[in-house]
């Protein structure tokens, strides 16, 4: 649970992948071997490693579900296919692989924000046949299972939990600066007094960080930008639908004074000196130094981010952090100008999915079964600091009580919007990132980065596009 990117101006996800490509080094790509279809007795499952060398959760939880699977499935083997690579190089790669058989992964790790378009573009199997005759599927919350429906009704991914988001704080810091150790901000005003008070009385941290720009990729857009764009009064006034997409039309929104509101605040974050350093917050690992030095250290005053950073300080992690619960507070996000419903939060998560050309799909749906039990799914949302998406995890005590944390965040679920994942989405996305950076390196001013949006927007979704309010 993390970030994203893509980038350019005509055709972003088309010239990423050319790039990445370019840079990648050789043979990278082939992590597959001979194709998963080479030995039918082995399933090959390939899945986003951390680049935190430390941080080893998903390695440890799969090399355990191997275990068990092996021993109940004699003569069946698990190869275990690691990609080691920031979220927007990690969809890069798993795209190239989906495309042949020679490369396709048994089963594949996807970010629901990009299954949709790895779905438009033929790269994964509809599951709706094996989930017929899998009685654990009706455990599954039915928010949880859209995320990876496609528009032809079909499923194309098993979700492994859901995350929200909201504002971590460090109280030390706050102390020093005179403020509350219970702070709780009503408006986005109150978080830039937060950030502006660090600054002048702690300034050697930094006050408040807020992905932006392309490197950063989705962690930008959804963590960053959308967390504000969805407390407008655009989405939050009587009637409002959707900021980004209008369901009943079927097009995108542009020239919204919400998009340039959010967009606002961010460049008021970053010409006020209030965020990191442009080059730190325009590194791609800069998702990865949050969580593993920057709060740690007591070097970031307040984050905005997800629900899943516990995860790198667990036991094990090689970022233990026993004492983050005593160190940091947590805030949900307000909305705007504090209009109802108060606050907000955005959800998405990640599935497992079968891709079209894999060569053992009755055996990849096997390890689903087994790493998607009850006790396993258990077992990896708590290690991952996820919400579950299973009812009967949900309601066990053991996992509501397995960490701090957790009960403030499935709390969130009731105000969380989610993405409009549609196969345009990772286009609109990239569009997103290039206006945030450009108000964040000062390139651009809000209305002349709101304007490129709009212009990137209809070139992005063939002009399927809908004014909004113009100022």
């Amino acid at each position: 649970m993390r970030p994203t990117a893509p980038s350019s101006r005509r055709s972003p996800l088309r010239l990423l992948l050319t790039a990445a490509l370019a840079v990648t080094a050789p043979g990278a790509l082939v992590a597959c071997g001979s194709g998963s279809g080479s030995d039918p007795d082995t399933v090959e499952v390939s899945y986003k490693q951390s680049t935190d060398n430390q941080v080893r959760v998903m390695d440890t939880f799969l090399a355990d579900v191997k275990k068990q699977f092996e021993k109940a499935n004699p003569g069946k083997k698990v190869k275990l296919v690691p990609i080691k690579a920031p979220d927007s190089e990690y969809y890069t790669k798993v795209q190239q692989m989906l495309r042949s058989p020679k490369t396709a992964p048994d089963l594949v790790y996807e970010d629901t924000f990009l299954i949709n378009s790895d779905i438009t573009s033929g790269y994964l199997k509809p599951l709706d046949d094996y989930l017929a005759d899998w009685k654990d599927w009706d455990q599954f919350i039915d928010t949880a299972k859209t995320a990876a429906k496609a528009e032809d009704g079909k499923t194309y991914g098993i979700p492994d939990g859901t995350d929200t988001r909201g504002l971590w704080f460090d109280k030390a810091i706050f102390e020093k600066a005179g403020l509350p150790s219970d702070w709780q901000p009503k408006n986005w005003a109150d978080i830039l007094t937060a950030a502006r008070t660090i600054k002048a009385k702690v300034p050697d941290v930094i006050p408040l960080n807020v992905y932006t720009g392309k490197p950063a990729g989705e962690a930008a857009t959804m963590q960053g930008f959308e967390m504000l764009l969805y407390g407008t009064e655009d989405a939050t006034a009587a009637g409002a639908t959707d900021p980004l997409y209008d369901e009943k039309s079927k097009k995108w929104k542009a020239g919204t004074q919400g998009f340039k509101d959010a967009l606002a605040f961010v460049e008021t974050v970053y010409q006020e000196k209030l965020g990191p350093e442009v080059s730190d917050a325009l590194d791609p690992n800069i998702s990865t130094r949050v969580r593993g030095e920057l709060l740690p250290e007591g070097k970031l005053g307040i984050n905005l981010d997800g629900s899943w950073l516990p995860q790198d300080w667990l036991p094990g992690s090689g970022h233990e952090w026993p004492e983050w619960s005593e160190k940091l507070g947590l805030a949900a996000m307000p909305t705007q100008n504090g209009q109802s419903p108060g606050k907000v939060s955005m959800s998405g998560g990640w599935t497992w999915a079968i891709p079209d050309k894999a060569g053992n799909p009755d055996l990849a749906f096997e390890f689903i079964k087994t790493m998607q039990s009850k006790a396993n799914a258990q077992k990896w949302y708590i290690a991952n600091s996820g919400i579950a998406v299973r009812k009967d995890v949900a309601a066990d005590p053991a996992y509501v009580e397995a960490q701090p944390g957790i009960k403030f965040f499935t709390d969130l679920v009731s105000s969380t919007h989610y993405r409009p994942a549609y196969p345009a989405y990772p286009k609109v996305s990239t569009a997103i990132q290039e206006a945030m950076e450009s108000v964040t390196t000062g390139d651009a001013s809000v209305a002349e980065a709101a304007k490129n949006y709009d212009e990137e927007l209809k070139a992005a979704t063939d002009d399927q596009v809908i004014e909004g309010t113009e100022e």
